[in-house]
């Protein structure tokens, strides 16, 4: 399920859940390539650069149109999907970004080199 809440009472970001009630465990979508439908995120943000439509986790709810009406959709068949995708070579793992508590443990994952991504990452290894 989509969990949507707002952070700092400014902007929507959206978690999937990945465990069963009563747990919890989500993964917050921080960052996306965008690939279709840019001229809508474009006009959704008020920005023209790609690399700025998606790069953030308010800047990517923004952009797909999501609010608190989708809080606790179904992810797969609600009006969020996660699609496969194709498989990425390179993919970096470390600490996450905004938080105070457990900021040693290597909670963020990332395509190395994606113009995409809100921050760089630290020196990391690839998974």
């Amino acid at each position: 399920r989509l969990y949507v809440y707002r952070s700092y009472g400014i902007h929507w970001c959206a978690n999937i859940v990945c465990e069963p009630q009563g747990r919890g465990a989500a993964v917050l979508l921080r960052a996306v390539a965008p690939t279709r439908g840019l001229d809508v995120m474009r006009e959704r943000r008020g920005v023209v650069d790609e690399r700025s439509l998606c790069s953030g986790p308010g800047r990517l709810c923004q952009a797909f149109g999501i609010d608190g009406s989708m809080n606790a959709s179904p992810v797969g068949h609600g009006p969020v999907r996660v699609l496969a995708g194709v498989g990425v070579a390179d993919v970096l793992v470390g600490p996450r970004i905004g938080i105070s508590v457990a900021v040693a443990q290597p909670w963020r994952f990332g395509v190395g080199g994606s113009p995409h991504l809100s921050r760089p990452f630290p020196a990391v290894a690839a998974a």
